[in-house]
């Protein structure tokens, strides 16, 4: 299978997954794009295809790079495609007010998602040692049904652990921006705000869940929700024990007193929901670069969403 992870680049320490080429830290954001390998355009070329010897329109665009003539999608005459320097841009007034700096950034999928890393320079510390940093997330996708994407994403220092969490939840304004109108970085100027009420929440959960304590029984059953198996008939029938878990429920259960900071409120649903995200950023997964996009963009990024929310409800009547 081909990997997810095309080009990348990192400042600071190598990511969890790590992939890239390392650059310092005081990036521009157009500087992290160009070191990224990102400092190409996409142009719409009209659509063809060949019949008896004749060669008809089909009425949609291609996407095509620039560098390299590669087709990354086919559109409809309305697609506005966004240009990686306009994306990067919505960083710069953030970084050059000190408010972030770039961390990461590359191209997945042979170029058809686009994503920036951005680090808030606003770090949370949860049980007496226990960080988590914050970032913006935001993928400019190149394919049609996507839409941009702006993300707010703590990391758990102690193991690399990543969650991204909607910033257009609950808000009047949303900041995903489809491609049937003109990116405009103005307009998804109110992320950054979003982001710290987003922290703020986060870190009130986190709090919440560190002070409320799972029992063997309900942490079993939590693994059961988030990795389901229904096939086992023990599980539909409630009799719930490590043997009943999925292969992965499994692996969650057995990190449980391994992962890296499991010393952090050992015992609360903290612990046992950072089982589940680092089994699924860490161990699953056929490559460090599909684990990336799955815990970013594909299945992982939801069931960790979930997982939370389980999490929560857990926490909510122990």
């Amino acid at each position: 299978m081909a990997h997810m992870v095309e080009t990348m680049a990192y400042a600071g320490e190598v990511p969890w997954h790590g992939l890239g080429v390392p650059v310092s830290n005081d990036l521009t954001p157009v500087q992290m794009m160009e070191k990224a390998g990102l400092d190409w355009q996409v142009r719409e070329l009209d659509s063809f295809v060949e019949f008896d010897g004749k060669r008809m329109p089909t009425g949609q665009k291609s996407l095509v790079r620039e560098t390299d003539g590669k087709i990354l999608t086919n559109v409809g005459e309305n697609w506005k495609p966004v240009q990686n320097e306009q994306a990067f841009e919505f960083f710069h007034e953030y970084v050059m007010a000190g408010d972030m700096e770039m961390h990461t950034a590359g191209s997945l999928k042979d170029g058809q998602m686009v994503w920036a890393l951005a680090k808030i320079n606003n770090p949370m510390e949860f049980f007496k040692g226990d960080q988590v940093d914050s970032y913006l997330l935001f993928s400019n996708p190149h394919q049609y049904g996507k839409t941009i994407d702006i993300r707010f994403t703590p990391i758990r220092v102690v193991c690399n652990n990543t969650l991204t969490l909607s910033l257009d939840q609950k808000t009047e304004q949303s900041v995903r921006v489809g491609h049937r109108v003109e990116f405009d970085p103005h307009t998804v100027k109110t992320a950054l705000g979003i982001a710290r009420e987003k922290m703020g929440v986060y870190g009130e959960m986190a709090k919440f869940l560190g002070n409320k304590r799972f029992t063997e029984e309900s942490y079993i059953e939590y693994l059961n929700t988030v990795f389901p198996r229904t096939s086992d008939k023990r599980v539909q029938d409630k009799e719930l024990s490590a043997e009943t878990l999925s292969r992965n429920a499994k692996l969650a259960y057995d990190a449980l007193d391994t992962q890296p900071g499991a010393e952090y409120a050992r015992g609360s649903w903290w612990q046992a929901f950072n089982s589940v995200t680092y089994i699924t950023d860490h161990v699953q997964g056929r490559n460090a670069d599909n684990r990336l996009y799955s815990s970013w963009f594909g299945g992982n990024q939801l069931r960790k969403r979930d997982a939370l929310q389980t999490a929560i409800e857990y926490a909510e009547a122990a």
